[in-house]
């Protein structure tokens, strides 16, 4: 087909250009007739642009999205400084990169200075006076420099810059300059320098968000909601963040997209780009560091309470359960045993509501005091109970993820039916209790394989 912007109105005329015997010199003419029947008047002022095929552009979408990745990812700080004095205007860390933002600022003035005096050249240097990037080596670092009318920008790169970011440098470089000329103007006069607001200008500008925590919107609206379940690769990131989130209150893109990449065989910029279409849709958003940073701070304050609190005297199992404190040296082998029974009923009974962690504390427990006392009898038996409980549990888990799995697929989710699967396959290939020649395991990689294929 070939498409058309009318004014920032797309159109598609509905031929294919190959079979068009018209296309091109009556493109004009056709499409005023069309749109002349659709009651659409024409000025002098109407525009028409060929755009090319849908496919084609978005392609082209996903590499600039994913070329923006690779460029944030690259940055470790970011400086700007003021072109005629060398003094530092603003420090951004990206990644946490210790860097003396002032020394380096003074070191770059330097070499400005130096390079621009024509009585030397830099070797390896990209600096010319007509306004082109500068780059050298500082440290184990790269840098690229870009000099506006009165600023200059100072990246610090772990890599050298691609021509994505030149570009994106010299469009934030204008808009800043045009966007704070008062600031700027005010620091040339008293020199002293506002920076509000400019922070949030530069992350997003260089698109430096792609890179911070990421979480979940509180709520979805009904029809951003019925967007993400039409479109497959959506709704599987949607899924998929949701169980980042119940360990940590927050994620990284990267780590969602080696998640989805696990599940299908997809590119990795097709994957980012549905992410990003959930960032500009305001369902994924981002934290900044200072926050999750708070947020870890406080968590170790409320671990390091709780331990001062609350102290465990054995560890049977590696897990995160607790053993109440018991007096041993008081007890007598008849009241352990009346302990030990009384611990496993309680395990019974929670085991029959499918509290299994309830029921894990309680056998734990009697263990415990079992080994104490060397129960021999007891030690044994109960070690029984908490492995056929743990076998129970992950029967009922692998269960849940076969019957979630055929569900998916059966409702065309495809991309979730192979998580659902993928977990199952993990239990089945990875738990003692059933045989390595279980045929649900060849079964279900033939079906992993088959629906790949679908997608």
């Amino acid at each position: 087909m070939v498409y058309f912007e009318l004014n920032r109105l797309k159109f598609n005329c509905g031929t294919s250009k190959e079979k068009c015997q018209k296309y091109p010199q009556y493109c004009m003419s056709c499409l005023e007739k069309k749109l002349k029947e659709l009651d659409i008047d024409i000025d002098s002022n109407f525009k028409v642009f060929e755009l090319d095929s849908y496919e084609r552009r978005l392609h082209a979408e996903r590499e600039i999205i994913w070329q923006k990745f690779l460029d944030v990812l690259n940055i470790r700080h970011i400086i700007l400084i003021d072109k005629e004095s060398g003094l530092k205007l603003l420090s951004y860390s990206v990644l946490g990169a210790e860097i003396n933002a002032d020394l380096l600022s003074g070191f770059i003035q330097a070499n400005i200075t130096f390079s621009e005096s024509e009585k030397v050249s830099l070797k390896g240097s990209k600096y010319a006076k007509n306004h082109q990037f500068y780059e050298f080596q500082y440290q184990n670092f790269n840098i690229l420099l870009k000099d506006g009318k009165f600023i200059r920008v100072c990246l610090i790169l772990d890599q050298q810059a691609s021509d994505n970011m030149r570009t994106d440098v010299l469009q934030f470089l204008q808009e800043y300059e045009e966007l704070f000329n008062e600031e700027i103007t005010n620091f040339k006069k008293s020199g002293s320098f506002k920076t509000k607001n400019m922070t949030e200008f530069l992350e997003e500008s260089l698109k430096i968000t792609l890179v911070f925590p990421m979480s979940l919107a509180h709520s979805i609206a009904p029809n951003d909601l019925g967007r993400i379940n039409e479109n497959q690769i959506q709704k599987a990131i949607l899924n998929l963040a949701k169980e980042l989130l119940v360990s940590k209150r927050f994620f990284f893109i990267n780590n969602l997209l080696n998640r989805v990449k696990k599940i299908v065989n997809l590119d990795a910029n097709k994957i980012l780009y549905e992410i990003y279409q959930l960032i500009e849709n305001g369902i994924i958003i981002s934290t900044n560091l200072e926050t999750v940073a708070s947020d870890i701070e406080l968590k170790q304050e409320v671990d390091s309470e709780k331990m001062t609190r609350y102290k465990s005297i054995s560890s049977i199992i590696t897990g995160n359960s607790q053993i109440e404190e018991f007096q041993i040296e008081e007890m007598n082998e008849s009241s352990v045993r009346d302990l030990i029974k009384k611990a496993v009923k309680r395990g019974k009974n929670a085991e029959k509501t499918l509290a299994f962690q309830i029921t894990a504390k309680e056998y734990k427990r009697a263990l415990y005091l079992a080994r104490e006392f060397n129960l021999k009898e007891d030690i044994s038996r109960i070690s029984q109970m908490l492995l056929d409980l743990e076998n129970k549990e992950k029967q009922l888990e692998l269960e849940f993820q076969l019957k979630a799995g055929e569900n998916a697929e059966k409702n065309g989710d495809f991309i979730n039916s192979i998580n659902n699967y993928q977990k199952a396959l993990k239990i089945l290939e990875g738990f003692l209790i059933f045989n390595v020649s279980d045929s649900r395991i060849k079964k279900l990689k033939k079906k992993i394989i088959k629906l790949r294929i679908e997608i």
